[in-house]
């Protein structure tokens, strides 16, 4: 294969290098091309266009490959667990037992939120979408920590980093609380960071937390598998943002609002609200399947198929055990679940989503779960956020350490041309 590309424009031959990454991937670079041509491309949406070099995540979405730092994503959720999984995204490697329990101590010492930062939730309406928020809420943080972070000291980056990592579950915890009507609360610097997690999360004002491992194994799971997912919507959002220079909280503020979409982090909401949609209508999920294959039909079935990944969703096989082993720990009575259950079943026997490889992703069986663990619809997008923050603190970090520049997109005008400014009384 040559080691250059050669793009004609009106008889003019330009020649532009080819860039291999270690797993064989191609890229035209063609950051001279304006330069030399005075001709940008076209490419809305960037579904072909790479806006950096990342050593962080792999994926493949035909071959369903999903992989962070080298190690394949089955592995890291069956042997890891999430505190190391955000050690290695962030720092390259998997940590050793003297590494991981000084990032756990250190993020702990970071976990007080300032009791400020109440005055701001308690401003919000009880029934504000917890993504607002949060989002508010993680800009809010910015107050308290006004100085930028100095990317060549190892020690602020470093600070900034288990700062971040120490406050946001506390954040996500108050979101919750404040959403039931629960008194908020700090957790224990005893227990994982998993652990601390759930206790903030879901401890009774007047009862003993009691921690169901099952659940946990599957929440730690759940975080492992959103935690990066190469250069996504919001992750795109974070290191654009962070091109500007600005910092690690506002960078994440930033993707938390770009994740809310439906499109993006709001799909296993929308899951949810598809199922309760079928429950209202009478439950038959032998319709809603015929509806979803009427292409007339405006009936769009939610968390199946990918579009990334062409043939399976490597995360949904991994969590859709943990979904089978929780709804059985928990006995829960529930119609939606029966219903997503009815989905499944009938998705993956149904030859035209079998043939069309319409199988159910990540975002159908992490609704499953959340909504069996008692976590209100409207927070799933706040779970993901959880999950993906190690991906987001490790994406800034690379950028700026790369010394990328500010992001600055072109743009093909197709406005008025030139005209000439009427007064009022002409138009």
């Amino acid at each position: 294969m040559s080691d250059t590309a050669t793009l004609e424009i009106n008889g003019e031959k330009y020649e532009f290098p080819l860039v291999k990454g270690t797993e064989n991937e191609v890229a035209i670079d063609i950051r001279t091309l304006r330069g030399v041509s005075k001709v940008i491309t076209l490419d809305s949406g960037y579904k072909n266009t790479g806006s950096c070099e990342s050593a962080i995540t792999f994926l493949d979405g035909e071959k369903g490959i999903l992989r962070y730092r080298g190690y394949s994503i089955e592995e890291l959720a069956e042997k890891a667990d999430f505190l190391e999984v955000a050690y290695l995204l962030i720092f390259g490697e998997l940590p050793t037992s003297e590494q991981l329990a000084k990032f756990h101590h250190d993020i702990m010492e970071n976990s007080m939120v300032d009791e400020d930062v109440h005055k701001i939730l308690d401003a919000f309406p009880k029934n504000a979408h917890p993504m607002g928020v949060l989002s508010s809420l993680t800009s809010g943080l910015i107050a308290f920590n006004p100085s930028s972070v100095n990317v060549d000291s190892e020690e602020e980056m470093y600070r900034a980093i288990v700062k971040i990592l120490g406050q946001f579950p506390v954040l996500v915890a108050w979101v919750m609380r404040k959403k039931k009507g629960l008194p908020l609360n700090y957790g224990s610097k005893k227990l994982s960071y998993v652990d601390n997690l759930m206790q903030m999360m879901f401890q009774q004002p007047n009862e003993d937390f009691e921690l169901n491992e099952i659940v946990r194994d599957a929440l730690d799971k759940l975080l492992i598998l959103h935690a990066d997912h190469e250069q996504n919507c919001s992750t795109s959002t974070v290191r654009i943002t962070g091109s500007s220079h600005a910092g690690l909280f506002v960078s994440i503020a930033a993707g938390i609002s770009a994740l809310w979409g439906p499109l993006h982090g709001g799909a296993n909401q929308a899951v949810l609200e598809m199922l309760e949609a079928i429950k209202e209508d009478g439950g038959d999920t032998k319709k809603y399947m015929a509806k979803a294959k009427d292409k007339s039909d405006p009936f769009r079935l939610m968390g199946f198929g990918h579009r990334v990944y062409k043939n399976f969703d490597p995360r949904a096989r991994i969590i859709k055990k943990a979904a089978d082993e929780v709804l059985a720990d928990l006995g829960v009575e529930d119609p939606i679940l029966d219903i997503a259950k009815g989905l499944e079943k009938e998705a993956l026997e149904d030859q035209y989503f079998v043939d069309r490889k319409l199988y159910p992703n990540v975002d159908f069986y992490s609704g499953i779960i959340y909504r069996a663990m008692g976590i209100p619809v409207e927070m799933f997008t706040v779970m993901f956020a959880m999950g993906r923050l190690p991906g987001w603190i490790a994406q800034w970090r690379e950028m700026r350490l790369n010394k990328e520049p500010i992001g600055r997109p072109r743009q093909l005008y197709v406005g008025a041309t030139e005209r000439s400014f009427k007064p009022i009384d002409q138009r």
